[in-house]
C-alpha cells in the first residue's frame, strides 16, 4: 500500500475524531502480504483522561434516558451497521487476515446482531419482586458507570460490539481499546455512532498498545467496569490493576479445550465440523478445540479421516470466496507458533500434516504470516503443547480408553474455557459433558450460539459470564428497594 492510501486513524473522544496527545503512531500490517496498511494513534494517560472526562461528562444525561430509549439507540446502531455489512467485513478480513466468507458471516453478520439482540433482550427481561407477608422487595438495575472494554485481536468488532451493545443499554458510558493489531472496524463502529448522533461521550474509542493505553484505562480511579478479553497473562494484569478500584470485572481469556471423539461418534457426517472446531480463524479463536481425544478403538480411522480432510482444506488469499485458512495476526504471533511445533518435535510429535508454510503458496502472499494447518500425533496428554495454548493452527490427537481416562484428559489443564464431546448417545454425552471443567460444553456440535446463555471459563480461563442476563447483571448495579405495607 502506497502512502496515499495509507489509512490513518484517530481517537473518537467526546464525539469528535481526534489526534493522541503524545503524536506517536504504531503501524498497522496486512496479515497476508505484510504490507504496511494503516497508522494509529499510540495513545497516552492523557488521552485515556480525556476519554473519561467525556465519558463522564455525558453519564448523567445518558443514564436518565428510559432502558427503552436506549436500546432504540441499540437499533439504531444496528442499522447503520448493516448499511456497512460489506465494508465490515472486507475490512475484517484485511486487518486479520481471515477469509471472506468467514468476516462475512461471523464478523459482520454477528456484530450486527449482538446490538439487535441486547435491544430485544431487555424487553423480555421481567422486573423480579419479592413479596413477604408485610412487605414488597423490588429490584431496580442502575447503570455503573463508566465501562472500560478491552477486546482482542481474532473477532475485533464482533466481539467489542458484545461488550459495547449491553453496556450503553444498561446506562453506562464506554470508554473501548480495541487491539492494537486489528483497529480498522473499530474504527468504523465509531464512524457510525459518529452518523447517527449518539451523544458526544456516550461512546469513546482509545487506540494503543497495552501499557500505554490499556493499563491507564483499567486502573483510572472513575472508570467503574473493566470488561476484558484476551491473553491469560495479559488478564491477570488487568485484574491486578483493577483490583485496587474495586472496579467490577469480567474476563474472558485464554483456553485448551478438549475434542472428546467417543467410540460410537459418526465419524463421517460429523467430520466437517469437528475440523471447523480445530481450525477456524486459523485457529485464533479461544473456543477451538486443539486437542482431540479419540477413542482407542477409532483411533486408526479417525485420524486418516480427520488428516484427509485437513489437507484438503484451501489456505490463502483471503479474498477468496474459496478459501478457507487465511493468515495469522502477525510474524511475531506465526514464529510463537512455528516454536511450539519445533517443541512438539522435540517431545517425541509425529507431524502428520502441516508444520510450515502452506504448499503452493502464491507470490504475492510470500511476506505474510503463514502456517499451514498442522495435525499432531505422538505426544503425551501432559506434554508441552498438549497443555499451553497456543491459539494457532495447531491440533494434538490423543487415544483414550473409556470416558473416564477422557475426563482426565480433558481436565489436566490450567484452562476450563470450552469443549466438545461427539457421540451417538445424546445422554451419554450429556452425562459426559457435566463432569468437563469448562465453562461451555457442547455435544454433537460447536460454537452452536444463543445469545441468552452465559459465556465465559473457570480456571484459567476467566473470571465472570456475560451473555443474555448475565451480560444485563454484569453491566448494572442490582438495588433492592424494600416497601413495608402499611
Amino acid at each position: 500500500m502506497t502512502e496515499s492510501n495509507l489509512i490513518t486513524l484517530n481517537n473518537y473522544i467526546e464525539g469528535k475524531f481526534q489526534n493522541s496527545k503524545c503524536n506517536h503512531w504504531i503501524d498497522n500490517y496486512s496479515p497476508a502480504t505484510g504490507d504496511l496498511i494503516a497508522r494509529i494513534p499510540c495513545s497516552s494517560t492523557e488521552d485515556i483522561d480525556d476519554a473519561v472526562t467525556a465519558a463522564t461528562n455525558a453519564f448523567n444525561g445518558w443514564s436518565s434516558l428510559s432502558i427503552e430509549e436506549r436500546a432504540d439507540w441499540l437499533i439504531r446502531i444496528a442499522d447503520g451497521l448493516e448499511s456497512r455489512k460489506e465494508e465490515i467485513a472486507q475490512l475484517e478480513s484485511l486487518d486479520t487476515g481471515k477469509p471472506i466468507s468467514l468476516a462475512r458471516g461471523v464478523d459482520a453478520a454477528r456484530s450486527i446482531a449482538n446490538f439487535r439482540f441486547f435491544a430485544n433482550h431487555i424487553l423480555d427481561h421481567e422486573q423480579q419482586i419479592f413479596e413477604m407477608s408485610d412487605a414488597t422487595n423490588r429490584v431496580l438495575y442502575k447503570p455503573v458507570g463508566i465501562a472500560g472494554l478491552i477486546t482482542p485481536w481474532n473477532l475485533p468488532l464482533y466481539l467489542l460490539s458484545w461488550k459495547v451493545a449491553p453496556a450503553l443499554l444498561m446506562g453506562n458510558t464506554v470508554v473501548a481499546k480495541p487491539s492494537e493489531l486489528t483497529p480498522l472496524t473499530a474504527n468504523l463502529l465509531a464512524e457510525v455512532m459518529d452518523e447517527i448522533g449518539v451523544p458526544p461521550g456516550v461512546f469513546n474509542i482509545v487506540h494503543g498498545n497495552g501499557i500505554d493505553a490499556g493499563a491507564p484505562l483499567t486502573s483510572h480511579p472513575k472508570v467503574n467496569l473493566i470488561s476484558f478479553t484476551g491473553g491469560t497473562a495479559t488478564g491477570r494484569e488487568v485484574a491486578k490493576a483493577a483490583s485496587s478500584g474495586f472496579k467490577k470485572l469480567s474476563l474472558e481469556l485464554g483456553g485448551k479445550n478438549a475434542t472428546i471423539i467417543r467410540h460410537d461418534a459418526d465419524i463421517i457426517s460429523k467430520m466437517p465440523e469437528i475440523v471447523r472446531a480445530s481450525f477456524m480463524n486459523q485457529g485464533q479463536v479461544c473456543l477451538c478445540g486443539s486437542r482431540i481425544l479419540i477413542h482407542e478403538t477409532i483411533y486408526d480411522e479417525f485420524v486418516e479421516s480427520f488428516v484427509n480432510t485437513v489437507t484438503n482444506m484451501s489456505v490463502g488469499d483471503p479474498s477468496d470466496e474459496a478459501t478457507d485458512l487465511g493468515a495469522l495476526i502477525s510474524a511475531a504471533h506465526r514464529d510463537k507458533i512455528l516454536s511450539y511445533i519445533q517443541i512438539a518435535k522435540e517431545e517425541g510429535g509425529v507431524i502428520l500434516c502441516g508444520g510450515g508454510m502452506p504448499l503452493n503458496h502464491p507470490t504475492q502472499f510470500k511476506d505474510g504470516f503463514w502456517i499451514a494447518p498442522t495435525v499432531i500425533d505422538g505426544l503425551k496428554p501432559d506434554s508441552i503443547c498438549a497443555m499451553e495454548e497456543i491459539f494457532g493452527p495447531v491440533v494434538t490427537l490423543h487415544p483414550f480408553s473409556n470416558d473416564d481416562e477422557a475426563v482426565e484428559i480433558a481436565n489436566m489443564t490450567d484452562y476450563g474455557l470450552a469443549g466438545s464431546i461427539w457421540t451417538a448417545d445424546s445422554d451419554a454425552g450429556s452425562e459426559l459433558a457435566e463432569r468437563i471443567d469448562s465453562g461451555m460444553v457442547w455435544v454433537n456440535c460447536w460454537l452452536h450460539r444463543d445469545l441468552r446463555v452465559p459465556f465465559g471459563g473457570v480456571k484459567n480461563s476467566g473470571v465472570g459470564r456475560e451473555g443474555g442476563d448475565w451480560s444485563i447483571g454484569f453491566f448494572s448495579e442490582a438495588v433492592n428497594i424494600c416497601v413495608k405495607h402499611n
